[in-house]
């Protein structure tokens, strides 16, 4: 009940603080900030501390999934690419990407299910599973401190496009969209909360609102269940053009799953 009274407080304060925004301004690259860096010195610490940081706990689930052999295949993802602290550097970093195959932008998740279902001949993960947050987690966490390094090719450009109308785009009961919160308003408080910019620079993290680790798709639903919206479902078109988009948008910044958030 009160997660309900929190969410539709969040919504009144936004139409009040938002209604008379127009159009969104970009952040220029100069400008740009993680989301890390609106947090206090103890959060920041927490989250830079791989022994105090709750995520850890996932780390060392997706360590042992790693090694572990699974499917009709009966192969492990270390059969395939070895260790995952030299074989998956960077690979964060630069999804979602486009498959060659289904010619469409896919995340991270849905590479590590690809893997499983086609590799391993077995079924793939849920969204938002534990197995499938720490398999994600741990191939993240191997690229910590590289710059974020999507591809903008012919072949992805117009999926990038497709995230940019979506980020831009006005919906929901509120009539808002993304930018006017994370464009327009970061730095401004909401209900007490620093607003941030918006760059997935941590996910999977872990949210203490959440007390558990979540993806980037899970945060994007929270927000537009703030706006009044119909949420993306997990994996979706939209979902990963919107992802792809934010990683654009965040290029160059540096990574820093998983992360950890209030």
């Amino acid at each position: 009940m009160m997660s309900a009274m929190r969410r539709g407080l969040t919504s009144a304060i936004l139409a009040w603080s938002l209604a008379d925004i127009g159009a969104a301004a970009d952040i220029p690259p100069d400008d740009r900030r993680s989301g890390t860096t609106v947090m206090g010195p103890a959060l920041q610490a927490m989250q830079n501390d791989d022994s105090g940081n709750p995520a850890g706990l996932w780390l060392a689930d997706g360590q042992a999934l790693w090694d572990e052999r699974n499917g009709d295949a009966d192969k492990s993802c270390a059969d395939c690419h070895g260790a995952a602290a030299t074989a998956m550097k960077g690979v964060a970093t630069r999804y979602p990407a486009v498959d060659p195959v289904s010619r469409q932008p896919i995340d991270l998740e849905q590479r590590i299910n690809l893997c499983r279902t086609t590799r391993q001949k077995a079924p793939a993960l849920a969204f938002e599973s534990r197995e499938l947050l720490s398999l994600t987690a741990l191939v993240a966490r191997q690229s910590r401190g590289l710059p974020i390094a999507v591809a903008v090719t012919p072949e992805s450009r117009p999926f990038i496009d497709a995230g940019n109308a979506l980020f831009h785009r006005r919906q929901g009961q509120l009539d808002l969209s993304c930018a006017q919160c994370h464009d327009d308003n970061w730095g401004r408080h909401l209900g007490g909360a620093v607003i941030p910019q918006g760059h997935p620079t941590g996910y999977p993290l872990y949210r203490l609102e959440w007390q558990t680790l979540g993806s980037l798709q899970r945060r994007l639903r929270n927000c537009m269940a703030g706006m009044r919206a119909e949420p993306y479902a997990y994996g979706s078109p939209d979902a990963v053009r919107l992802e792809l988009y934010l990683m654009w948008r965040a290029q160059g910044m540096t990574w820093e799953a998983p992360g950890l958030r209030p």
